[in-house]
Formats: C-alpha cells, sequence, structure tokens
C-alpha cells in the first residue's frame, strides 16, 4: 500500500524543483548567451545587449577562424594530448592502485604516506621547470603528459575501489593459472570500469582545460592546445585565427565580440559532448571508491 504524500510534503517538493530549476537555468544561461552571439549578426550585437536566440542566424565568425589551418590545428593538438594524456593517466594510475590494495604488499602504508604527502607539498613551479627542462621534455608534448601523469588523489579513490573487489575472484583466477597481471588486466579492470570510466573523464577535462603548464613549456606557437590559443584570441585579441583575404570580395569581417564566442564554442563542445556517454558512471564510480579507507 503506497502512502500518499502530506500537504507540506507536495508543497516542499515544488519548492525544491522550482528553485533547482532556477539556479540550473542561471548556469545554462552563459553557455546560451556565448552560442547565441556567436551566430548573431554584428548589427544585432550592436543594438541588443543580452542575446538568447538570434533573430537573424549568421556562421560568418565561423567561416572567419576556420578561414586558416591555425584553430583546426590546435584542436588536433588538445585532442591528441587529452586521448593520449588520459590512457597514460590510467593505465599508470590503476597499475600503481593495484599492487598498493594488496595487503600482502610490502611497505605498503609507507609508499601510501609518501603518496598522501605529495598531496600536501609539492615541489612549486620553478623546479618542476627545472626538472621538465634537465629531461628534455621543454616544447615537447611529453612535458604536458608526463609530469602530472598519475594524480595522487584518483589514486587513493582507485585503490580503495579495487579494495573492495572479492578476494575470492583473484584466488580463482589465480587456481586456474593466471599470475598477478592476468589478474589485473582479466579480472580486476573489467569489474572496474565504472570507476575507470569516471576518473578517465576527470583526466581528459584536465587535459582538454591544460593551459598553465603549455604556457610554461611550449613555446612554438604551432604546438600550442587550444586553451592557449583561446587565451591568446580573446585577451590579447591575437593568435593568427582567420584571414580576412581568404574570403569572398564582399565579405565583412565580424565583430570581436563574435569571433572571441565563436572560439570559445568550438574550444567548449567537444568535451561537452563526451560527458553525456560517461555520466552515469559518476556517482557509482566515486561512491564505490570512497566508501572504504
Amino acid at each position: 500500500m503506497s502512502i500518499r504524500p502530506s500537504k507540506g510534503s507536495r508543497i516542499f517538493d515544488y519548492l525544491n524543483i522550482t528553485l533547482l530549476s532556477a539556479f540550473a537555468l542561471l548556469t545554462v544561461l552563459p553557455f546560451i548567451y556565448v552560442i547565441a552571439g556567436s551566430f548573431a549578426t554584428q548589427k544585432e550585437l550592436l543594438t541588443r545587449g543580452f542575446i538568447l536566440f538570434p533573430t537573424e542566424f549568421t556562421l560568418d565568425a565561423y567561416k572567419y577562424i576556420f578561414s586558416t589551418p591555425t584553430l583546426v590545428k590546435s584542436l588536433f593538438v588538445t585532442i591528441y594530448i587529452t586521448l593520449f594524456g588520459t590512457l597514460i593517466n590510467i593505465f599508470l594510475t590503476c597499475l600503481m592502485a593495484y599492487p598498493l590494495a594488496r595487503k600482502d604488499m610490502d611497505f605498503r602504508r609507507p609508499i601510501l604516506m609518501l603518496i598522501v604527502f605529495t598531496m600536501l607539498f609539492s615541489g612549486g613551479m620553478i623546479p618542476t621547470f627545472l626538472v621538465v627542462k634537465q629531461l628534455g621534455m621543454i616544447n615537447t608534448y611529453w612535458s604536458l603528459l608526463i609530469p602530472g601523469a598519475i594524480s595522487a588523489f584518483n589514486l587513493i579513490i582507485i585503490r580503495n575501489f579495487f579494495q573492495q573487489l572479492p578476494e575470492s575472484l583473484e584466488e580463482s583466477a589465480k587456481i586456474d593459472g593466471c599470475n598477478d597481471l592476468s589478474v589485473f588486466f582479466r579480472i580486476v579492470i573489467p569489474l572496474s570500469m565504472p570507476a575507470i570510466a569516471t576518473f578517465s573523464l576527470f583526466y581528459a577535462v584536465g587535459h582538454w582545460n591544460t593551459y598553465f603548464n603549455a604556457v610554461l613549456y611550449i613555446n612554438d606557437n604551432t604546438k600550442w592546445p587550444i586553451q592557449v590559443l583561446l587565451r591568446q584570441f580573446v585577451i590579447l585579441a591575437s593568435g593568427g585565427i582567420g584571414d580576412s583575404t581568404a574570403m569572398e570580395a564582399d565579405y565583412v569581417a565580424p565583430p570581436e565580440q563574435s569571433l572571441k564566442m565563436a572560439v570559445i564554442v568550438v574550444s567548449t563542445l567537444p568535451i561537452l559532448l563526451v560527458y553525456p556517454f560517461l555520466q552515469k558512471h559518476f556517482a557509482k564510480g566515486v561512491l564505490l571508491g570512497s566508501v572504504k579507507g
């Protein structure tokens, strides 16, 4: 028999839904404004202060920013760094988390203490830069992949997730002749896909938004990721994006505001499209790894 909610409970639910919907709308409005502004005409941008739906659509801003290969090349650089960097992150993090989840591993607690220590204290920007320079990684993509290959926080969460897997599965696999690596790749990894999917997205978003390390270590502007190029264009109004001479004879360059919005949309949309495919793993992946210490 179902219990009918009281009048006060229904009122609370309606108020809760209304407030949450209002907050959600406030967070979405800036995105809508940027997208609408990138498609708006110059006249509409000048006459209307806040645009949520342009009355006349135009693709002039996108035609301009794609008139040269600068933006496309930078976008492919970011995609490469994101894909390759995420694979390195997940592989090394899981490879280190698995033995630390084994109770029979020697010096497990001292190693965990050293890992936690790195969460509280770091070498600093200048010592890290000197290490990267001495290793010959300046102006290479390795400088964006290796220094942050393992996140201590993600490592601990994945290690806790591995600890919750039944030991009987590993024992059964070893009885069947599997060694530690076979158990890791054939048993542990397939059972840990929710956590791996979750932290893959965390790592991927970090690589996609990488900016400061690229400014420090990448001097060649042809190797800039999209966020550095976006900064050059939005803040400094430079970066070589677009060439009006490559357009039609009667072409009029879009306003700077519209161009900035178009670059922001191009640099943000790809990572937003990835999120829905991994969103369902978020709660399960994070919570299961955070219950047991």
